[in-house]
């Protein structure tokens, strides 16, 4: 996973994995969840995998529009 940049420095993801398509998001507790085509869709993913490469947003963005429609978490 690769380490978010946390621009605001006030976000809640602290790692990411981007993959053609899906994104994995850690979160500042540990847990990992998996958001992909199917769940919560592939606008959502490519929108958050944007972010997570700007290094701000994703946390916000994952509270006001994906909630908790992820693929899976680990």
């Amino acid at each position: 996973m690769e380490r978010y940049r946390n621009l605001s420095g006030e976000s809640g993801v602290v790692a990411y994995e981007a993959g053609v398509d899906f994104i994995r998001v850690r979160f500042a507790g540990g847990d990992i969840y998996r958001y992909d085509r199917t769940r919560p869709g592939a606008r959502h993913v490519e929108r958050m995998k944007r972010l997570a490469q700007s290094g701000r947003g994703l946390s916000t963005y994952i509270s006001q529009h994906v909630h908790m429609a992820y693929a899976s978490k680990e």
